[in-house]
């Protein structure tokens, strides 16, 4: 698999990076692990807006999804015509999210959006795209909230999403070889343990599930991402990097 970096900054994008995206691709196949605030541009630089197959939403805050309404549009009114019907999946009321953000009526739009996005309602689980084999599992999150488990070819890639401490996020990590992991608080700056992580709980998460690499995301631009990698690198053995905008890694 081939992961690269499309936005990484958490809460709101960032003089540097868009929010949430990440474009992952194996056998030909490319999706795209969540559309924040600002992704679509950057998103344009590492692929056609055509040439995405699907897209995996973690939760329904706007740094996770509010660019997959420009992505409406611009699949829609394609100069060259209108693009094929894409598969979206997420958390149960994602076209209805996404229909409000992009209606300023705040209507369902009657269908039109969902002629161009096949909305799949995510439950924790297996399914398949691709060559992809996903595990969905609740994450703990003032909202419905997702971590995915990856796996192509023997190799496996997990993204937390938005998280809080959670034991659930250890056991869908278990063994994996990269742990795409949320960062968003400072240790001994915010104490909200069902909302977010901080970089040493990160670490400590990839510590107890035994993954191969720790590539920390989400944190905002307020927060110190030199001292959560500090932090990170306290807590886990293993190798240990910042997620940085347009990097790509190997998994």
């Amino acid at each position: 698999m081939k992961l690269t970096v499309v936005g990484c900054s958490g809460s709101f994008p960032g003089p540097d990076s868009p929010c949430s995206c990440y474009l992952l691709e194996a056998d030909g196949v490319r999706i795209l692990i969540d559309l924040g605030n600002g992704a679509l541009g950057a998103l344009q630089r590492h692929a056609t807006l055509a040439s995405v197959d699907a897209v995996l939403l973690s939760h329904l805050h706007a740094d996770h999804c509010l660019d997959l309404a420009c992505y409406f549009v611009a699949r829609k009114y394609c100069p060259a015509g209108e693009l094929p019907r894409l598969s979206v999946y997420g958390p149960a009321d994602t076209h209805e999210r996404i229909a409000r953000a992009y209606d300023v009526e705040g209507a369902i739009d009657n269908g039109r959006m969902a002629d161009v996005f096949d909305f799949r309602t995510v439950v924790t689980g297996t399914f398949e795209v691709g060559p992809f084999r996903i595990t969905a599992d609740r994450m703990p999150h003032p909202v419905e909230s997702y971590a995915y488990r990856i796996e192509v070819g023997g190799r496996s890639l997990v993204y937390s999403g938005d998280t809080g401490v959670s034991d659930d996020l250890v056991r869908i990590s278990r063994g994996a070889d990269l742990l795409l992991c949320e960062a968003s608080f400072e240790h001994g700056r915010e104490d909200l343990p069902h909302v977010h992580l901080n970089g040493r709980q990160a670490g400590e998460h990839a510590e107890r599930a035994g993954v191969g690499r720790l590539l920390l995301t989400h944190i905002p631009p307020w927060t110190s991402r030199g001292r959560n990698l500090d932090d990170a690198r306290k807590t886990f053995s293993g190798a240990v990097e910042l997620a940085l905008p347009d990097a790509s890694h190997t998994v």
